[in-house]
């Protein structure tokens, strides 16, 4: 007796397929799982047996043998429980085979019967739509979530005996529930931020274009203050990128049962002491990391020289790239990494720099050159943030036209252009690659003079020119301009080399006189 049902099974972010064939012999009794199956899926006898007995199908004894196809990928996770329990049903006659033809099932059994809910079910409800199946048995706690997927019918069951008597024909499935967005909840507004009219600008460029930012200033500037209003100021998902937050966070365990749909862009926060791991993804099997976790949205990276500067480098590659690689002896696991870098860090060690600071210079130093150069050269704002006086906080507060609602607008507006000048290929500024670069960023002759200038005045790289003019074709599409003018890419350039400028400034140095004074 032979029975076959369909599963999958989730590999770093994505589903995949797996065909479990279950073979029913008379001989001694012996249950045998092939197929490289790893300990959770070995496992998963017991708790077959265990569910079946409960419902009162225990099975006689027969020699069993599980094949899941196909056999030279490693298969994790407890989800191959339920097929294989419906597999054994079949082969033995206890449900018909015809119930089992463009249907598949997911899910973990429990001692009791029960069915009980798996990590990643959007993303197996993804890979099972792709492969044109037309019903999708998950577990009732995973039923909203896999319900988000358009063009599949999913239907939730809570024990084993509710499934048998659907296949049977005894009772009707119940369709999932559509998921309800969250409530709308409060985002901070700009508004609350005294001062910091440079700071402000750079996150209204970085919204725009989707560029990385780092700010430098001392304790109680404002800086995470200004980095946590980003998200307010970002469009929302639309119904594709909120399926792909969720099929990460899904994949990480970390969904609200209640709204487990994400509509909200991701904002992360690890601490300086996490590990390369921890950040990029790991573990056995391989997990997605906060670069993953912040995948459409923003990765905070607060006192960024604190981190480790090994962990620190592990993020070169995936800025540039959007994804992170993670290599196995017997596989390789591809996590989506495009999140937009916000960074923070003091001045030096004590954070108070100019006069009053109490450095040595080996010590600031030492502090600063924990950045690399390469890390450096990939964020494309770097900017001084001061502190605010007692007349900016007690001055009345901005007019409205400085929130977040008015920004967000301002935001919307160049994406569009942008999206539309990209055709599909780049949605954003800081998505344009190198190629295209210099077609999309047309300068006029005095932006052309002046960011050659810039280039031998602050020994730019061929990375950080390109990454010069991206910005300066965000700040072009804000201020409705069709070709990068001086002002344009002037901003550009002191925004890139806001550091640069401003450690010239605490250290006695001279700007040449040029065009770029007028932004100092």
């Amino acid at each position: 007796m032979l029975a076959v049902v369909h599963s999958y099974w989730v590999h770093g972010v994505e589903g995949q397929s797996v065909r479990v064939e279950v073979r029913v012999q008379t001989g001694l009794p012996l249950f045998t799982v092939v197929g490289l199956p790893a300990g959770a899926v070995r496992e998963g006898k017991e708790r077959v047996f265990a569910a079946l007995a409960q419902t009162g199908l225990a099975l006689p004894p027969r020699r069993i043998t599980v094949n899941l196809a196909p056999a030279d990928l490693p298969k994790s996770g407890s989800g191959l429980d339920l097929p294989i329990g419906v597999a054994l049903l079949a082969a033995f006659g206890h449900v018909p085979r015809s119930a089992l033809g463009l249907t598949a099932f997911v899910g973990e059994l429990g001692l009791d019967g029960s069915v009980r809910p798996v990590r990643g079910a959007i993303a197996l409800a993804m890979r099972c739509r792709a492969d044109g199946k037309a019903r999708l048995f998950v577990p009732g706690g995973n039923a909203e979530e896999a319900s988000a997927v358009p063009g599949l019918d999913v239907a939730g069951v809570w024990t084993l005996e509710e499934l048998i008597g659907i296949l049977r024909g005894e009772r009707d499935a119940l369709p999932a529930a559509a998921s309800v967005p969250p409530p709308p909840r409060s985002q901070p507004d700009l508004l609350e931020v005294r001062g910091q009219t440079l700071a402000k600008r750079a996150l209204m460029i970085a919204a725009a274009g989707g560029h990385s930012l780092l700010m430098s200033g001392p304790p109680g500037a404002g800086k995470t203050m200004l980095a946590r209003r980003l998200p307010g100021i970002l469009p929302p998902l639309s119904e594709a990128e909120s399926l792909e937050v969720t099929r990460v966070h899904s994949v990480a365990g970390l969904l609200d049962c209640d709204h487990p749909v994400k509509t909200v862009r991701p904002f992360r926060a690890p601490h300086h002491t996490i590990s390369a791991g921890g950040l990029i993804g790991g573990g056995n099997p391989p997990r997605p990391g906060e670069i993953s976790l912040a995948h459409l949205g923003v990765l905070f990276l607060d006192e960024l020289p604190e981190f480790s500067r090994g962990v620190l480098e592990t993020l070169r590659q995936p800025i540039e790239s959007g994804y992170a690689r993670i290599a196995r002896v017997r596989h390789t696991v591809t996590f989506p990494a495009r999140f937009q870098l916000i960074a923070a860090m003091n001045p030096c060690p004590c954070g108070i720099a100019g006069d009053d600071c109490v450095c040595r210079v080996r010590e600031v130093h030492r502090y600063r050159s924990r950045l690399s150069g390469p890390l450096l050269d990939r964020i494309d704002l770097q900017i001084p943030v001061a502190p605010v006086g007692w007349e900016q906080l007690t001055a009345l507060p901005d007019s409205p036209e400085a929130g977040s609602a008015a920004v967000r607008k301002r935001v919307l507006e160049a994406r569009v252009g942008q999206a539309a000048r990209g055709g599909g290929r780049f949605p954003l500024n800081a998505l344009v690659s190198s190629r295209e670069v210099m077609e999309v960023c047309r300068l006029t002759d005095a932006g052309a003079r002046l960011l050659e200038e810039g280039v031998h005045r602050y020994r730019l790289s061929a990375r950080s020119v390109h990454r010069t003019l991206r910005v300066a074709r965000t700040i072009a599409d804000l201020g409705g301009e069709e070709r990068l003018s001086q002002r344009a890419v002037a901003e550009a350039l002191r925004l890139r080399a806001g550091l640069q400028v401003a450690a010239a400034a605490a250290g006695g140095g001279h700007l040449v006189h040029s065009p770029l004074q007028q932004l100092r």
